[in-house]
């Protein structure tokens, strides 16, 4: 750090920028006289086009230093009440087991990894995604299941999605229980509009008046009754309709698997499997199916495959059904998942082992039927026949009496009107909970020995003989390896160490924006004031949420120009979907329904697309130049044809090509004179903050990716959170909710993630950042834009920067152009991808936008000698292409063709025309900290032709 200037500068606090920037003022110098310019602002003025630059700094807050950031913020966390919520509703308190907590939710190396797009540096994370599919496919009973989903709500819209692409049902009809969770049914209304679906929302033995395509139930449902649904399931296979289940994966551990009862698809959430509430999430939502239905599921699916030895290695399969690929005829939209999440329920499971789940579902279901024993006897009617943790109760008079003696025992139950209460019970719970709760219901001299009701052999349980579990299930011995803290510990390390993380290098993914992810920012996502808190408590409980959630919002709505925002969408795809669904309902209430055609640039994410359509929009794609930029003339034409039919423009600023575009006012006002909107992907916003806002170039409505921009880290594959900002006239359409009714939205609104604030818990992230940066904010931008220009420079000898904008400069990421390599050496952007991990570094973002090219994004969180290093290793890679060129090394055996090298080629016998030297440690670096890639090269096509998406037997390694 440098030196004070003045001895009064010492007893200033240390400012939090110096440590998020990574190249200090001697770096920034340097990279500067490499760029030829005096100052960063003569940079921003050669780079940003002028009349989209903000006059002045953001309207925030000065800046906090970390300790008084972290000071104001426990503040807030202290006016959050933890109370034992009982509410149950798909949340529920549970035990996150310390060496879960310490090694995974709170340890970078499984924090700020990417997605696994480059598994022979993901082979950890992506093991534990396989156990996560493992432990869902044995509790579900069913063949094949995916890395998460965001929610149960959400995953229960994607389960009526693949309903109606697979049934052969011509009914457009789906049926849904009327006993699931209202959340779920408000997405599922929301999703059903614009898919154009008629939802029948019924008790479900009126499904057999229905035709349906599909339907929904739940089991046990939400008001803890347990029904055979066999017959109903029956009724739907006999009209060609797919069966989907929403469950529980905890009762899964003593119930039928919905599997065995006949279920085509089954769904919840993994929460109470050690991830905790946090006020509604992050969570992971798990997605089971048959192996007929493979190719029609949604989102993420870990496969195994073999590398180029042979030898065991994972991937992600079938990535062809995703919208990366597929853009509007992908299965569905998602792009971010849970995975921290789905990690953290797997390891869940592996620590506990299937007895470990055995005890503690047992627990819970003992517990409550000597509940449910006590308040029959003391003459409480319970509305449930069947249960496993929930009881509804008919309290009559008495309920206003039961809820204040509640409110005094600090106990949160879920309330049901019109004289009935419902609570639910958990791994937390104790024989003191349901002392405290026989108190509640029938006073202080009830008089039931409860110590002698435990010890009861003959205390009837609550779950039907007919549906108890007689499956086994988690014998892998993955689950019954680790259940000594010891042997966790280890087994979590071994994982880590075959990743590559922010904790061990720069992470230079185009569009991605892996930036530093303070610890500062990290430390309250594990305070318990906001871990443990259910997302419907009463307002007055959550003091401290409400106060962070309206101060981010506000500073939010500062950076962005907008009016409101929505924090409720839990991805960025969400957010995209979410301001769609604005525009369309603003269109609809001034009569113009028929809005519908949707313009998307060529270069757009497959997100874009792919929320489109499930918006109900036609999309029509706007051609870009030779330059990379929207062709405006191509947009005029076809805004025009559209006519009335315009509803928006989805545009991405800058530009995925990595230039601020010229024309972007124009580009918005041709929209807005044909009566379209302006929808903005905020996955570019890195390159905005403090230097220009989305409403201000002329956007409606935008999404902000708070994992990128904000420092949210990325999880490897989730979580993540995409709220979208709205200009005043599309305020009143964002999303509500049918539990806790936000202020702002229409009343009639529906929802489109489970919980009101989507991911709330890891919000504070977000708020730190912007507490401790302030109106510093642009610097961060700036520097962002520095370090790309500089590897802009020092690359483009060796590979051409395919576009740049004004001045030869580019925005915060720059695409280098291989083709020329590969028609000249062979040499493809996998080939270097894969070389790029044996110099240490995970490789930057292959063909997209375009085919054959390499997008890097530094961030500004990286130094000039992490960028050199980067550079270097470019550099020597292009020295290997030569000698390819040269004819010294063969075409189809170098380093680069067979790169990652792993250990195994080290122990193995050396024949090829490259030394060992030259094969992994081709640089100073690695010689020094050398990082193995986990396997060789993965063969993707022998994985998708052999799919197996469940843990791996032992054997298979020994051979």
């Amino acid at each position: 750090m440098p030196h004070s200037s003045r001895p009064s500068d010492l007893l200033q606090p240390e400012a939090f920028l110096p440590r998020h920037l990574g190249p200090d003022a001697a770096e920034q110098r340097a990279m500067l006289d490499a760029l030829g310019v005096a100052s960063r602002a003569e940079l921003i003025e050669q780079t940003v086009p002028p009349a989209i630059r903000l006059d002045g700094p953001l309207a925030l807050p000065p800046a906090l230093d970390e300790q008084a950031a972290l000071a104001r913020l426990r503040g807030y966390a202290e006016q959050n009440e933890c109370w034992t919520s009982l509410i149950g509703m798909g949340y529920y308190a549970t035990h996150t087991p310390p060496v879960i907590l310490r090694n995974v939710l709170e340890n970078p190396g499984w924090y700020t990894a990417y997605t696994p797009y480059q598994p022979e540096i993901s082979q950890g994370r992506l093991e534990a995604l396989l156990n996560f599919q493992q432990l869902t496919c044995d509790l579900t009973g069913l063949d094949l299941a995916g890395a998460s989903l965001l929610d149960e709500a959400t995953a229960a819209a994607e389960a009526m999605a693949m309903a109606r692409r697979v049934a052969k049902s011509a009914s457009q009809r789906f049926f849904v229980d009327e006993n699931c969770h209202p959340q779920t049914i408000s997405v599922l209304q929301t999703r059903a509009s614009g898919f154009g679906f008629e939802l029948v929302i019924d008790a479900p033995e009126k499904l057999g008046e229905h035709e349906v395509f599909g339907a929904l139930l739940q089991y046990p449902d939400s008001h803890g009754e347990i029904r055979d649904l066999r017959p109903l399931i029956a009724q739907l296979h006999a009209q060609q309709a797919l069966a989907c289940v929403a469950s529980d994966l905890l009762a899964l551990v003593l119930l039928t698997p919905p599997g065995e009862l006949g279920a085509d698809v089954v769904l919840g959430s993994a929460q109470r499997f050690g991830v905790p509430m946090g006020y509604g999430g992050p969570h992971a939502a798990f997605f089971a199916t048959r192996d007929a239905f493979k190719r029609a599921m949604p989102g993420r699916l870990i496969g195994v495959s073999r590398d180029a030895r042979g030898n065991v290695a994972l991937r992600m399969a079938l990535q062809t059904r995703e919208q990366h690929i597929r853009r509007e005829k992908a299965n569905s939209n998602i792009c971010t998942s849970q995975a921290l999440l789905a990690n953290m329920a797997g390891f869940y499971a592996v620590y506990h082992g299937p007895q470990g789940l055995r005890r503690i579902a047992g627990r819970v279901q003992r517990l409550t039927a000597i509940l449910a024993r006590v308040l029959e006897q003391g003459g409480i009617r319970r509305l449930n026949r069947q249960f496993f943790d929930t009881l509804t109760l008919e309290v009559g008079g008495a309920q206003q009496a039961i809820l204040a003696s509640a409110h005094d025992a600090r106990i949160n139950l879920r309330i049901l009107g019109h004289g009935r209460v419902g609570l639910s019970l958990d791994e937390t719970c104790s024989l003191d909970t349901v002392a405290r709760l026989a108190q509640i219901f029938l006073g202080a001299d009830h008089g039931f020995d409860l110590a002698g009701l435990a010890d009861d052999a003959g205390l009837a349980g609550g779950i039907p003989a007919a549906l108890a579990r007689t499956s086994d299930f988690l014998s892998h011995p993955v689950f019954n390896s680790h259940h000594s803290e010891t042997e966790m510990l280890r087994y979590l390390r071994q994982l880590e160490g075959r990743d590559l993380a922010l904790n061990q290098a720069m992470i230079p993914l185009g569009s991605c924006t892996m930036k530093l992810n303070a610890v500062s920012e990290m430390l309250p996502v594990s305070w318990p004031q906001f871990a443990s808190l259910h997302p419907f408590v009463p307002r007055e409980q959550a003091r401290g949420y409400r106060l962070l959630l309206d101060e981010l919002e506000q500073w939010l709505c500062a950076i962005t120009g907008f009016d409101a925002i929505s924090l409720q969408p839990n991805s960025g795809a969400q957010g995209e979907y979410a301001g769609l669904l604005a525009i369309h309902q603003y269109h609809a209430s001034r009569g113009e329904a028929r809005r519908d055609v949707c313009l998307i640039p060529a270069s757009a994410h497959g997100t874009n697309p792919a929320s489109a359509q499930m918006a109900g929009m036609q999309v029509v794609v706007v051609d870009c130049d030779s330059q990379g930029n929207v062709d405006l003339a191509d947009l005029k034409r076809k805004a025009a044809e559209a006519g009335e039919r315009l509803s928006c423009l989805m545009i991405t600023y800058p530009s995925t090509h990595g230039v601020y575009e010229e024309g972007i006012r124009k580009i918005c006002a041709a929209v807005h004179a044909h009566g379209g909107q302006v929808y903005m992907d905020g996955a570019n916003m890195n390159a905005q903050v403090g230097l220009t806002r989305p409403a201000d170039i002329g956007a409606d409505v935008a999404h902000l990716n708070l994992h990128k921009t904000f420092c949210i880290p990325h999880g490897g594959g989730g979580p993540g959170m995409g709220p979208i900002g709205v200009k005043a006239h599309l305020a009143p359409f964002l999303a509500n909710h049918p539990v806790v009714e936000l202020d702002g939205p229409l009343a009639q609104n529906t929802a489109v993630s489970a919980a009101p604030w989507g991911s709330a818990s890891i919000l504070p992230i977000s708020w730190m950042y912007i507490a401790m940066m302030g109106p510093q904010l642009r610097e961060a931008t700036e520097v962002a834009i520095l370090n790309a220009n500089y590897l802009a420079t020092r690359l483009a000898a060796a590979y051409p920067v395919l576009y740049s904008g004004r001045n030869g400069r580019v925005a915060h990421e720059c695409i280098l152009d291989l083709r020329p390599l590969k028609a000249a050496s062979g040499i493809s952007e996998e080939d270097v991808a894969k070389r790029l991990m044996d110099y240490g570094f995970h490789a930057p973002t292959m063909s997209f936008p375009v085919p054959g090219t390499l997008m890097v994004e530094p961030t500004e969180s990286e130094s000039k000698a992490e960028l050199d290093r980067f550079v270097d290793a470019m550099l020597g890679i292009r020295a290997e292409i030569a000698r390819i060129e040269a004819g010294e090394w063969p075409a189809d055996d170098n380093p680069l063709k067979q790169a990652p090298h792993t250990l195994a080629d080290v122990t193995s016998e050396w024949t090829r025309p490259y030394s060992l030297a030259e094969a992994v440690t081709p640089s100073t670096h690695t010689r020094a900290f050398k990082y193995w890639p986990a396997v060789n090269r993965i063969d993707n096509v022998y994985g998708d032709r052999h799919l197996f998406c469940a843990c791996v037997p032992v054997e298979a390694y020994r051979e």
